[in-house]
Formats: structure tokens, C-alpha cells, sequence
């Protein structure tokens, strides 16, 4: 087979990706290693920047997300039993929607579908050839069969542990990573959430996150030891945990239920650079990630899709290779101040294992100076928002 742009990933920026190439009528192919229900059922955040919402108005699948989506125009912050409440709209006129990723991801598979995208599911042993030459292609099997597709182009969106990133040289790639000390347990509940706005908090215990998917499915978070195991936490255990971390008249009001999902996520800051090679380039988790606190998973991930795909815009449009050029140093621009965000956010928040009295003291100053000062609220609401591309 030959293409445009071949994309090695089926999750929501490969498809973006596609989506958006194909409006303009670029040829892409899509390859994804695991079923399209396998890709579907991943719980993932759904706190969606300006960004991504316009990019998904672009690619033509903003209808659902308009229609379900929840607009929220600030957040509640809160440290033992204070809280207060950070007011996005009024800093930046600008607010955040609330819709699953799985949601993002099955409209956009809708689309792809609805206009005969070509999507190859369950592939292996994908292997990257000659992407610093012309005559870049990728092979793969599929049942058993060999398979090879040439392609203009290479878009690596095949997530952390892709074949993607590993594809670079060690020579030419370099990795910068921070392991945070400390995990996340995750439920996913049937139930109304507690609070309309999420509640980031900070206590003695540890943090805790009250999130929520619609107003009938909520998403909770506690922070948890790297050792723990989804199955050593019982529903109960979780709930009454939960509660000792939130302020009291929230934990009062908390409505518990049987955990319909539960997994513990590690936190970990990482970036490669560069995010192009040759004729390959990286988007997302392949060439990022951030701690969760920030929400700039997805949002990220989006900005490097709109980079990548303005270039390649550009490149079959206007025949102008301006835009690729300056893909990885634009996208790396804006990654590791998203970087900085997540960073800073997951400092303020967690109780780290080797925290001193006066680091204490300094976390607490630095929470105290965020609710009084209007200055530090609209950095970060510019920052929650998302950032312009």
C-alpha cells in the first residue's frame, strides 16, 4: 500500500490526526495494535482545553461534545477544611469542557468510519524503515502476513512504550524524566458527583481529586504508595479514605457507590527531543507525558496534532516545507510549559515521602499565596485553560 501519511497509533490524536488530514483531503492510514473495543474501554481523564474543543469543531466532531460536554468556568482548590475557588472565566474570559476521552475518541472512530478512513486494527511487529531517507515506509504483520506501506510521511502517536519513539537513535534523541514517588488510585462510579467544579485537594493524608464524567458518573482520585494494588483498596476503604481528605461538608454530602472501575496510575514527568527525524515525527505520549494533576494529557497531546498538521498542511497545500521544519521546535515550546504547569501543580497539591517541616511550611505559603493573590489565580487559570497554540 502507499499513502500520505501513514499513523501509527489509533487513539484520540492518531485519529484527530486523520480526521483532520482528511477534511483537507490528505490520504492517511491508521495503524492500531489492540481492537477498537480495547481502545474504547481505556478510562481516561476528560477535562478538553479551548484547544482541542476548536480542533474538534474543525475536524467536523464537535456536534456530541457541544451538546453533552460541561462547561466549567473555574475549580475548587482546597487545603484541609479551606477552600476556595479559582474563577477561570473572570481571568482569562476563557473556560474548560468537560467530556470523557473516550468519548473524544469514539466520535472521532465515528467520523473516520462515516467517511471510509482506512483503519487497521490489531497489527504487530510494526517496524519504522527508513525515515531519514525518502523512501520511508513501515511494515507489519497482520494474521499471520507480512505487510509494507510507503508513505510521504510518518506519524508516531503509538503512546509511551510505541515503537515509535525507539525508532529514533539513541544518538540523536535525548530523554529528560522525573518519577514522582507516589500513584494515583482511580474509581469510577455511578454516582452524582459531589461538587459541580472539580476539587483538587490538599491534606495531611495526602491528595485527593472529586471529578466527574456527567452528572451521573463520577471520578475519584486518592493519592496512593507506588506498592499498592488496586485489589488491596475495597470500595469502603476507598470511599472513608476519600472522605478524610476532602473538607468536611463535601465528605458529608459525598454519595458512594461500587466502583464500576478501578486502577492506580504512576506519575511521572518525561520528554524526548527532538520530536521530528527525518520523515517521522512524534505526537503525545510518545514523545511526553505529565502527571495527571494538570490535566495536559490530552490537551498536549492536541497541540502537537494541530502543529504537525498545519505543517503538513502547508507542505501538500502551499508546497512549503516551513511548517514540518519547525514542528518539533514549536511543539517542544509549548510541551515543556505544560510540563512546568503539571510540575508545579502536583508540588502544591501531594505530600512527598521526604517532605521536611519547612518544606511543609513552603507548600502551605505557596497554597496561601495562590488564594490571596490575583495574580498567581490568573497564571493559573491561563495555564488550566491551555495556552495558545
Amino acid at each position: 500500500m502507499r499513502t500520505q501519511v501513514v499513523i501509527i497509533g489509533g487513539g484520540p490524536s492518531g485519529l484527530l490526526l486523520s480526521q483532520l488530514l482528511d477534511v483537507h483531503g490528505i490520504d492517511s492510514i491508521v495503524l492500531e495494535r489492540k481492537t477498537k473495543d480495547y481502545v474504547l474501554g481505556r478510562i481516561r481523564a476528560g477535562v478538553l482545553e479551548q484547544g482541542l474543543v476548536r480542533l474538534m469543531e474543525q475536524a467536523g466532531v464537535a456536534d456530541r461534545l457541544h451538546a453533552e460536554g460541561y462547561r466549567h468556568d473555574g475549580t475548587l482548590i482546597a487545603y484541609g477544611d479551606d477552600t476556595f475557588r479559582v474563577d477561570f472565566s473572570a481571568h482569562t474570559d476563557n473556560s474548560v469542557i468537560i467530556y470523557g476521552q473516550t468519548e473524544v475518541t469514539r466520535d472521532l472512530y465515528a467520523a473516520r468510519e462515516a467517511a471510509g478512513g482506512k483503519i487497521i486494527f490489531e497489527v504487530e511487529d510494526v517496524v519504522i524503515h527508513g525515515a531519514d531517507t525518502d523512501a520511508a515506509h513501515v511494515t507489519y504483520t497482520l494474521g499471520g502476513d507480512d505487510h509494507r506501506i510507503d508513505a510521504d510521511f510518518i506519524a508516531g502517536c503509538d503512546g509511551f512504550h510505541g515503537v515509535s519513539r525507539q525508532s529514533i537513535p539513541l544518538s540523536v534523541r535525548r530523554e529528560y524524566e522525573k518519577l514522582y514517588p507516589f500513584g494515583w488510585l482511580g474509581v469510577l462510579s455511578e454516582t452524582p458527583p459531589v461538587s459541580h467544579e472539580l476539587i483538587y485537594a490538599s491534606s495531611a493524608r495526602g491528595f485527593a481529586l472529586c471529578s466527574m464524567r456527567n452528572d451521573k458518573l463520577s471520578r475519584y482520585y486518592i493519592q496512593c504508595s507506588l506498592s499498592d494494588k488496586p485489589e488491596d483498596w475495597t470500595d469502603a476503604a476507598f470511599w472513608e479514605e476519600l472522605k478524610r481528605r476532602i473538607p468536611q461538608d463535601y465528605a458529608e454530602r459525598l454519595i458512594t457507590g461500587p466502583s464500576i472501575e478501578k486502577s492506580i496510575a504512576p506519575l511521572r514527568s518525561f520528554v524526548t527531543e527532538p520530536m521530528r527525524w527525518g520523515r517521522l515525527f512524534l505526537c503525545g505520549d510518545a514523545a511526553h507525558i505529565v502527571p495527571p494533576t494538570g490535566a495536559k494529557g490530552l490537551n498536549t497531546a492536541a497541540s502537537d496534532v494541530h502543529y504537525l498538521f498545519e505543517g503538513l498542511r502547508q507542505y501538500y497545500e502551499a508546497n512549503t516545507s516551513d511548517g514540518i521544519d519547525s514542528y518539533s521546535h514549536k511543539a517542544l515550546a509549548r510541551v515543556w510549559k505544560a510540563e512546568r504547569f503539571s510540575w508545579w501543580f502536583s508540588s502544591l497539591l501531594h505530600r512527598y515521602p521526604d517532605q521536611s517541616e519547612f518544606d511543609l511550611k513552603m507548600q502551605q505559603a505557596e497554597i496561601d499565596f495562590l488564594r490571596t493573590n490575583p495574580a498567581a489565580q490568573k497564571a493559573m487559570a491561563e495555564n488550566y485553560v491551555g495556552l495558545p497554540y
